[in-house]
């Protein structure tokens, strides 16, 4: 008996509902929580540039900017290795 937004196939396992199999899609948590970097850094960027401290202000954008690229840096390389792996390469 299968659950609720799934779909069985013999072949690949379980998938939801849009054909990704499970353990494939983009974690909604991390989403979320670049979203609230980014919420923070303009707040803290308009604080700061209201008191004439436009390059705190930048510091801080490239801090955000770092903070979300180290977030996004293990997807990244989960897409090389899953592209190496569909074209065989290396």
């Amino acid at each position: 008996m299968q659950k609720s937004g799934t779909v069985g196939r013999a072949d690949s396992g379980v998938v939801d509902l849009v054909g990704w199999p499970r353990g494939y899609g983009v974690d909604i948590n991390l989403i979320f929580r670049i979203a609230a970097v980014g919420i923070l850094v303009a707040v803290l960027n308009i604080i700061l540039k209201q008191s004439q401290r436009e390059d705190i202000a930048m510091l801080t954008t490239l801090a955000g900017l770092v903070v979300v690229l180290l977030m996004v840096l293990d997807l990244l390389r989960q897409l090389f290795q899953n592209v190496r792996m569909i074209f065989d390469l290396f």
